[in-house]
């Protein structure tokens, strides 16, 4: 048996998915349906069983449930916009300690997702103290949460790993909302309106040429499943794909990819900007302070343990998202 929490969710579908792909059927979904659309991202998986997840910590608590061999927790709340702080530390860190404590006590591996959130403005996203500057309640969770397995990295019973994602996008994410990834909103933009909206410039970077790591859901389940599979390595690793991008970049991915499927040529950006495909827009009140304008993973740590297979860049991975979306 195998536990994927946020089951329902983005990351945790996708990991469902995967695992369904190796033939794993015997999984146990945990997850919140309190926003009940999110169904429609395990229709098409193969489950064991579905807990809800104050049911599934219940169980937990009384040591009722069967051991699993692994349990992948994707779930927390990751509204970064979310102002209440009990909530978020609730959620996403008191929840997260009495799982690991139950992993540790069962001896059973955990893979668990932190966030890119943890760094901040950066500059440096590397994984140590130093560089940790969270700057919302979201990322200061997953800080939190991220120091507990640090203090006990030296006495694990079970393997415990945390994957600090940075920008994730691809299939299953329309439930997020508002939060879901740019390329989602670029793609329903452009089909909506016939352009894309990207932001003033910002942190001394012109508009629309703020950088973040976009890595592809398609990736970051991948990594999960090699850490299912080298269950020796514990410890904290960033996952991106080591290699900022510009929203310039993947608003002009979107719209190309979009364009070949109506058989039409690719663009350059500055056509593009001259036909008023790409227009720039104010940052909503009180965002811009809390914006992280830059940020591009340090995946030397990952790479050490051996985790080799290449990442796919925004032009691929955005390509193949906006193909995805039309079909689905």
């Amino acid at each position: 048996m195998i536990v994927v929490t946020g089951a329902a969710g983005f990351v945790g579908s996708n990991n469902v998915r995967a695992l369904n792909e190796r033939s794993f059927t015997d999984i146990v979904a945990v997850d919140n349906l309190k926003s009940a659309d999110k169904f429609r991202n395990l229709a098409d998986c193969e489950l064991a069983d579905y807990l809800d997840k104050a049911e599934f910590l219940d169980l937990v608590r009384a040591r009722k449930l069967p051991r699993p061999e692994v349990v992948f927790h994707q779930g927390a709340c990751s509204d970064t916009m979310e102002t209440d702080g009990r909530y978020m530390l609730q959620n996403n860190y008191r929840y997260s300690v009495e799982l690991l404590r139950w992993c540790q006590e069962q001896d059973i591996p955990l893979v668990y997702a932190s966030s890119a959130a943890v760094y901040g403005r950066g500059p440096e996203f590397v994984e140590g103290h130093e560089h940790e500057r969270p700057l919302n309640v979201y990322g200061y969770s997953k800080f939190l949460f991220d120091q507990v397995v640090r203090r006990e990295l030296p006495r694990l019973k079970a393997p415990v790993t945390g994957l600090r994602y940075f920008n994730v996008y691809g299939p299953r994410e329309a439930h997020k909302g508002r939060m879901a990834s740019v390329a989602f909103h670029f793609f329903n933009q452009y089909r909506s309106e016939g352009k894309v909206k990207l932001f003033e410039g910002s942190g001394g970077f012109d508009a629309g040429e703020q950088r973040r790591d976009f890595v592809s859901v398609e990736d970051v389940v991948q990594v999960n499943l090699y850490f299912l599979d080298h269950p020796q390595h514990s410890g904290i690793f960033n996952l991106g794909t080591g290699r900022a991008q510009s929203f310039n970049q993947v608003a002009a991915a979107t719209i190309n990819a979009a364009r070949e499927t109506q058989g039409e040529q690719p663009l350059e950006l500055e056509q593009m900007r001259a036909q008023t495909l790409i227009e720039y827009t104010a940052f909503p009140a009180g965002l811009k302070e809390k914006y992280q304008s830059y940020t591009q993973a340090d995946i030397g740590k990952l790479r050490r343990v051996g985790y080799a297979a290449p990442f796919l860049n925004v032009e691929q991975g955005v390509g193949r998202y906006v193909k995805w979306l039309l079909e689905n």
